[in-house]
């Protein structure tokens, strides 16, 4: 298929919207970046200026790692991302085979339910999930932040999407061959989806590196908390939020996920529009 050649005018229009979206989305980052090498008094000062007139950006960096325990809290945030993407592949992936190639009753209605579940925001449920995990007494532990997100509505959806685009062929020259549906899941399906799989741990891991609202619910011990939580020690009401060390935290914190995101990125893409044409 050929591609579609636009006007210059369609296409000028076409990348001016993109460059003003783009730059909409960066001037936050920028701005924290720059915060994050200017001193006190330069962050309050009634002029702007990007750049630092007067380089602060040693200061505010170790103060951010040795103040609080931010590696401790970035680590705390790897392994929490790291079990729950584990499991949310485990459970996700199985779902969504039997969603995509298995025939049974009620297949619809599950995936009905599966399009529900998209629509609802995870806050909804905290309540329920907070009482579950007192129930369970598992409250301030890792399990706290894993247990409520390993079935993801998302990655059921997103895999069944891909492995529709498999053909049954192989599917039936699998099971001619002797595997059992779960090793077909695993030896044949999931690597087939392997773009689908780092499309979706970009995801997860975004989403849970950065959640704020679940650890602050679920645990209290300072050795628990995940990053975003972690740098809410540079907020004092009394002294009042000191934004130097507080932005230079908040950059170390989001620059793992930029570059993962770029490193991935090719992936990324593949991985989001190949289950859209079957």
């Amino acid at each position: 298929m050929s591609a579609i050649r636009l006007s210059p005018a369609a296409a000028i229009l076409r990348h001016g919207v993109l460059v003003l979206t783009s730059a909409f989305i960066l001037v936050p980052f920028v701005w924290m970046v720059s915060l994050s090498l200017k001193s006190p008094g330069e962050i309050f000062r009634a002029t702007f200026s990007v750049l630092p007139a007067q380089f602060y950006g040693v200061d505010n960096y170790a103060k951010a790692i040795t103040s609080v325990p931010l590696p401790g809290y970035m680590g705390n945030g790897l392994l929490v991302c790291a079990l729950i993407l584990a499991a949310q592949i485990l459970v996700c992936a199985p779902a969504a085979y039997a969603l995509a190639k298995l025939k049974f009753w009620g297949r619809d209605f599950i995936f009905a339910m599966v399009l529900v579940g998209l629509l609802l925001p995870h806050q909804v449920l905290s309540l329920p999930l907070f009482i579950l995990c007192y129930k369970l007494g598992i409250l301030n532990t890792y399990l706290a932040l894993v247990i409520p997100y390993v079935v993801s509505p998302f990655g059921i959806f997103l895999f069944r999407q891909f492995f529709r685009k498999i053909p049954d062929d192989i599917v039936h020259a699998a099971r001619l061959d002797g595997l059992t549906e779960l090793a077909i899941v695993w030896k044949i399906m999931v690597p087939m989806a392997l773009p689908a799989v780092i499309a979706f741990s970009i995801f997860s891991v975004v989403a849970h590196w950065n959640d704020l609202f679940w650890p602050l619910i679920a645990v209290r011990d300072g050795h628990l908390m995940p990053a975003p939580l972690g740098i809410m020690a540079f907020k004092n009401e009394e002294a009042g939020n000191d934004y130097g060390p507080l932005m230079a935290a908040s950059t170390l914190v989001v620059a793992p996920l930029l570059i993962a995101f770029l490193a991935a990125q090719k992936w990324f893409v593949e991985g989001m529009t190949g289950g859209s044409v079957k």
